[in-house]
């Protein structure tokens, strides 16, 4: 959607998941499992079916849930709520059906729940106001009709279509706020429900979902998502009901009530609104405000976050974002009760301390229903102990959170970054080292830090996979341990009277990496175009336009390259994961479908053919290109250790017994670094 309106104008110890059949009330009581956004607004690349299905190994130690985008095509590009088909087209823009259920397959191995992103308020149609897809699924046909549209949807508008097209509303008004987008369905109407709970059942026992995410809940009553919770019983359930005001949220929890019990839990947007007003106001006093997460009778069913997609900065005039001080923000929620849900862009932009503060949350054992109480309570910093089913938790954070240290006896630090401090007793005899398992890029140091009621304890520690033993490398509390290049195993232990203490491990792949430099080229005569405007976007966020003003930055002259003419611009790789995103344009009205994810040296042509939408399509004809080298010589120094690619991978190991020159052949296709200059591969 972003793109068309703009053509327009991230474990210690393992927490499973409650079977489907369970009764979960809505959301388990004392669950310890911390969930996953795994979107945000127009993640179409990011988002894909296959590339989550590929984090599953990486998600699973911290992650038990992961919640995707509305996976049903909408009949065009879509983030999903625009829905139009419930049961029979799962082709949807973030892949295939067969690549969501492998994705959910995947994720259930790994012991991950996936939810899933429920549209019932509204709903899409195919061509006019009332024609509602007709699906057969397991042999029994589902159909909505103008009948089972509000009466007053759209403000009248829906009435005044219904009375050109000859055909009639329900005769019952929204029970909830109208949205005048689509077509408001009428809840009351025993077809939607019948619907509904149809579609719940697909979702949760064809799919294979763990559980749902009803979008905008103020749009209907609560007593419906209780209705049809319990048809469904999902394990796992949560509703959007957007409003910070604690009272009003709590009171469509209670509307949600089935013989008396809480049916689902709801997005803590009350506690959001208090992160957001310490952290954007530098007064992090403001956390007292607090939420359902602080609710002794609502903590349960406190689903925290701190940024979406609805409230993440999409341009300078929308949204409510919080626009600093994400991790101490992070840090805040993952030491509290209730159910952290932390977004996708502050996963894969901040893994490292993130990952630190569910391991830290893990040991604890922190739960939906955990006691907490504040240790103190200042603009400059807020400290929270939480105890958990294990043991306690103390986490600062704030402008001053680096400096605090508990004065009162019993804490060692366990973990830190900036602005967040996390603290567990000494009583947990155990270490931690401040790097977790992952990737990092040129010569990273773990430190080792000593979580123990021994003061000056050793720690004993290897590199090589093996376990460690009294009689191996003591270092102190706090050592720094640089990582070598490659794939290693971390294993350290505490030494105590002579005695090797439980074993922590970590694996680590170094690789090297230093920022580059490539080119895009553009070959638009199947169209044409004179000139081309690249619009750009994603990976570090520093791939802007220079005006910053759509359809881009116009280049006009084009080069002579392999006999065509290319339109063509530099860009910079800044991190291991930067990546840039593509639009061209002839003009603000004349535009490409998006090129995702563009990293080395690229060749595109523009096709004489659209997408749906009315944009041209790309074709990506690098590989077409005679510039490939089949064998290079390589020159270097003798204690050279490596040769490396463009994307961190280490090509050739060397050693000083190797010679100076010596032939590169059998490399993976690709674009290499060699002596300082690109040469491609394939």
């Amino acid at each position: 959607m972003n793109r068309f309106l703009k053509s327009m104008a991230a474990i210690a110890c393992g927490v499973g998941f409650l079977p489907l059949n369970a009764s979960a009330q809505g959301w388990p009581s004392q669950y310890q499992g911390v969930m996953l956004q795994g979107f945000y607004w127009d993640s179409f690349d990011a988002s894909q079916w296959t590339k989550l299905e590929s984090q599953a190994d990486e998600l699973a130690p911290y992650f038990k849930l992961v919640w995707v985008p509305q996976s049903a095509y909408c009949g065009g590009k879509s983030m999903g709520y625009n829905d139009l088909y419930w049961f029979t087209n799962y082709n949807s823009s973030f892949g295939t059906e067969k690549e969501l259920r492998s994705m959910i397959g995947t994720f259930k191995q790994k012991g991950i729940g996936t939810i899933a992103d429920v549209v019932i308020n509204h709903r899409g149609t195919v061509k006019n106001w009332f024609d509602f897809p007709e699906e057969t699924y397991k042999g029994k046909t589902y159909k909505m009709t103008s009948t089972d549209v509000c009466a007053g949807d759209d403000k009248g508008k829906a009435a005044e279509e219904a009375k050109k097209q000859g055909v009639s509303l329900s005769t019952n008004y929204d029970t909830g706020e109208d949205w005048d987008g689509m077509r408001d369905l009428d809840h009351n109407s025993a077809n939607v429900q019948n619907c509904v709970k149809a579609y719940l059942d697909m979702l949760l026992n064809d799919l294979g979902y763990a559980g749902v995410r009803y979008d905008m809940t103020k749009g209907y009553a609560g007593r419906f998502t209780g209705m049809y919770n319990k048809a469904a019983n999902p394990t796992y359930s949560v509703g959007e009901y957007f409003d910070g005001n604690k009272t009003n949220v709590t009171n469509w929890l209670n509307a949600t009530k089935v013989d008396g019990k809480v049916m689902s839990a709801a997005f803590d947007f009350p506690i959001r609104y208090s992160v957001r007003d310490a952290a954007n106001n530098g007064n992090w006093s403001k956390l007292a405000n607090g939420g359902l997460a602080t609710d002794v009778v609502y903590k349960r069913y406190a689903v925290t976050f701190i940024e979406n997609h609805d409230t993440e900065k999409r341009s300078d005039a929308a949204q409510d974002p919080i626009r600093k001080d994400t991790l101490a923000a992070n840090a805040y929620l993952l030491a509290m009760p209730g159910t952290p849900c932390v977004f996708y862009k502050h996963w894969t932009d901040c893994k490292q301390d993130i990952k630190n503060m569910i391991l830290v949350r893990n040991i604890a054992g922190i739960h939906n229903e955990s006691n907490w109480s504040c240790t103190e309570n200042s603009a400059s910093r807020y400290v929270v102990t939480t105890t958990g089913a294990n043991m306690r938790l103390r986490a600062a954070v704030g402008t001053t959170a680096n400096a605090y240290a508990p004065t009162d006896d019993g804490w060692a630090l366990a973990a830190e970054g900036y602005r967040w401090r996390y603290f567990l007793p000494t009583s947990a005899e155990t270490v931690f080292p401040s790097l977790p398992s992952g990737e990092y890029h040129n010569a990273p140091t773990v430190t080792l830090r000593a979580i123990s009621t021994t003061k000056n304890a050793q720690i004993v520690y290897t590199l090589d996979g093996s376990n460690p033993t009294a009689s191996g490398t003591k270092v102190a509390n706090g050592t720094k341990v640089t990582l070598p290049n490659g794939k290693c195993t971390l294993k350290a232990a505490l030494l105590a009277n002579g005695k090797v203490g439980t074993i922590v491990t970590r694996t680590y792949d170094v690789r090297k990496f230093e920022a580059y430099t490539f080119s895009v080229y553009v070959n638009t005569e199947n169209v044409g175009w004179k000139n081309c405007y690249f619009w750009t976007w994603g990976g570090d966020d520093t791939h802007a336009p220079a005006n910053n003003k759509w359809p881009g930055d116009n280049v006009t002259t084009p080069t002579e390259k392999n006999g065509k003419k290319w339109y063509s611009k530099q860009f910079k790789i800044n991190t291991p994961t930067d990546y840039v995103n593509f639009v061209f344009a002839k003009e603000s009205s004349v535009q490409t479908a998006d090129v995702s994810g563009i990293t080395t040296d690229a060749y595109f042509e523009i096709q004489n053919s659209k997408d749906s939408q009315g944009h041209y399509l790309v074709k990506n004809v690098t590989a077409d290109q005679p510039t490939a080298i089949a064998d290079i010589t390589v020159s270097h120094e003798a204690n050279a250790t490596s040769v490396v690619a463009l994307d961190g991978r280490t090509v050739r190991h060397f050693n000083s017994a190797v010679s100076t020159t010596e032939a590169i052949d059998g490399l993976a296709s690709g674009i290499y670094i060699v002596n300082g200059k690109k040469v491609l591969v394939r």
